[in-house]
């Protein structure tokens, strides 16, 4: 039986991946990303989508025409998720399967098609409005992480039960 878990303080100007909603929520935002690979900055942009999903950091989506030419390589394999559908994966440079993107999203989820995620534990360095992300634990889901989110997130050890 998996036990009631106590959701961290949260202080002005944060938000708790506990009051996000389930199923996930997109959400347009302004906010400044940039990724950096190798010395690279391989993304610079505020065309930016989240998406939020009750106990994990959110997920950045970024538009395809974003990425510097000739990053994303398609890569093989596949994964289904109960709401946004059928996911296929990019590679970014020799980071094997370090993105992904919903090629067709089901209804609700449109506005992520043309829009890939990436892990950000796979980048150099990834940034929101210039501060350096912490990556999501567990080599699953690609939430990212900034000073304005608390969790506790899903993703550690002992988390698969949340």
């Amino acid at each position: 039986m998996t036990e009631r878990v106590q959701p961290d303080p949260v202080h002005p100007g944060q938000e708790s991946v506990w009051d996000y909603p389930r199923p996930p929520r997109v959400e347009h935002t302004g906010e400044h990303v940039t990724i950096e690979l190798e010395g690279v900055t391989i993304v610079d942009t505020t065309d930016v989508v989240r998406v939020l999903e009750t106990s994990h950091p959110p997920v950045y989506y970024l538009p395809r025409s974003a990425f510097a030419p000739g990053v994303l390589q398609a890569a093989p394999g596949q994964s289904y998720c109960e709401y946004k559908g059928v996911a296929g994966y990019a590679s970014i440079g020799a980071r094997i399967r370090s993105a992904w993107f919903y090629p067709t999203p089901t209804p609700g989820y449109e506005s992520l098609a043309e829009r890939v995620a990436i892990y950000p534990g796979a980048m150099d360095r990834c940034t929101v409005d210039g501060e350096t992300v912490r990556a999501q634990e567990g080599d699953y889901y690609g939430g990212w992480i900034t000073a304005k989110i608390v969790g506790p997130f899903k993703g550690s050890a002992g988390t698969m039960g949340w």
